[in-house]
């Protein structure tokens, strides 16, 4: 076969498949005539490429645009109903799925709460038990005719490190008790995916960054920091140098030596601190009274009214005094990473952040801008991440997503183990086109 810089003319080929199929859904509809300079590719390539994609059904056409003294110009764009993605939040309080076309419209959802109650079980074989069964829901919901073919991969974020190996991924989530769990193997052994589909596991405060970065707060930006702050925190990195993003363990950052315990394990961790269950542990030692039988959700909504009552009830000292330290720990730690990657943006996500909400964040931004250097701090914006609580399944979702793109809109080999996706390659270029109106989700 001819080769060129090393690369087939098949290779080529997929090459200028996906860049059509990215620029389309980043910026798209666009005519043949603005896809070509968008892309990279000779007015030529664009044809041919469009082509063979609207026969493969990938693309379809979306009116005309209008050209003063010309013909008018047929605008294209990505195919919405051609493919099905589904994305898995392994949480903190339950697992939720969700079935999505390929611009990220949710088609269906299943959710299943995690066994137990105050402390969470995390039994492996139960949990793959409820994706299971939460992907099995949401292929049923979707309708009639629905072929399994339409299913492009299935993306999951879980809490915990996640390696890759030979055999499979495996996670490693000490703080709910999962030492090299082979996740991937127990899902693919139940029989109960079909053996086709990719399967993708990932961390899942990187999930949340892919999310916000793709869709969200991260639009625009090359470096970023996306943090996720539920019962405990963690963050994504995005930059220059970790082109793929990479999950960070921030969550288990010593800020304070011989300092209280952390579900890790060990002591003085920010996590231990700055947590919703750290949070809500702290306001009960301190004498603070979340409703009787309320889980964490429902606790720390209490805990936020408590200093200002609705009702107009005795405001409650504690726990504005518990927040209070809560927000300069955070601010402390989010000093850390500011002066460690320098991003352009630190956006903070996940069910607690958000149920925080934006006075919090107030207090959160100037602790941190207190404790950063002042060249790196005077360069960041510090805001909430604007995807809500689905980011993490959204994000997951993006993982088979970006690995059809870099396919070039083609199927994975039915013998072949899912190649790790390029979302952040995929990111990249599309960067300079973020003020245009793309077909995926959009800023929610």
């Amino acid at each position: 076969m001819a080769r060129y810089s090393g690369r087939t003319v098949r290779d080529l080929r997929r090459e200028s498949r996906a860049a059509v199929l990215q620029r389309l859904y980043f910026d798209g509809p666009m005519s043949r005539l603005a896809l070509g300079p968008a892309a990279g590719l000779s007015s030529g390539s664009v044809s041919n490429v469009v082509t063979e994609l609207i026969t493969d059904g990938l693309l379809e056409e979306a009116g005309t645009l209008g050209a003063d003294g010309g013909r008018p110009r047929t605008l294209v764009r990505v195919a919405a109903e051609r493919g099905r993605l589904i994305g898995v939040d392994v949480g903190e309080t339950r697992v939720r799925v969700e079935l999505f076309d390929l611009s990220m419209s949710e088609l269906s959802r299943a959710e299943r709460p995690l066994p137990g109650h105050g402390a969470r079980s995390y039994d492996v074989g139960v949990v793959a038990g409820l994706i299971l069964d939460g992907v099995e829901e949401v292929l049923g919901a979707a309708g009639p005719g629905r072929t399994p073919g339409e299913l492009l991969g299935v993306g999951i974020g879980v809490p915990g490190i996640v390696e890759r190996t030979a055999d499979g991924v495996l996670v490693h989530g000490q703080t709910i008790g999962w030492d090299a769990v082979p996740l991937e193997r127990l899902l693919r052994d139940s029989g109960r995916l079909p053996a086709h589909v990719p399967l993708f596991v990932d961390n899942g405060a990187k999930t949340l960054g892919q999310a916000e970065m793709w869709f969200g707060g991260g639009r625009g930006a090359r470096n970023a920091v996306v943090v996720l702050f539920g019962s405990g925190v963690g963050a994504c990195v995005v930059t220059d140098e970790v082109e793929q993003g990479r999950a960070v363990e921030w969550g288990h950052l010593t800020v304070r030596v011989r300092g209280r315990r952390c579900r890790c394990g060990a002591r003085g961790c920010l996590e231990a601190y700055a947590g919703a269950q750290a949070l809500l542990a702290r306001w009960r030692e301190a004498g603070g009274q979340p409703p009787p039988g309320a889980d964490e959700e429902t606790a720390l909504t209490a805990m936020l009214s408590a200093p200002r009552p609705e009702d107009g009830g005795e405001p409650d000292p504690v726990a504005a005094e518990v927040l209070d330290r809560t927000a300069e720990y955070l601010g402390a730690g989010l000093a850390d990473l500011i002066n460690l990657f320098q991003p352009e943006r630190v956006l903070v996500g996940g069910w607690a952040g958000l149920q925080l909400g934006a006075p919090f964040l107030t207090a959160v931004r100037a602790h941190a801008l207190a404790h950063a250097l002042r060249h790196p701090a005077g360069r960041v914006g510090i805001s909430l991440g604007r995807l809500g609580p689905d980011a993490v399944t959204v994000g997951a979702a993006v993982l088979p997503l970006a690995a059809f793109f870099a396919r070039g809109g083609r199927h994975a080999p039915a013998a072949a183990p899912a190649p790790v996706p390029a979302w952040r390659a995929a990111l990249g270029g599309r960067l300079a086109g973020t003020g245009a109106q793309g077909g995926g989700r959009g800023e929610a």
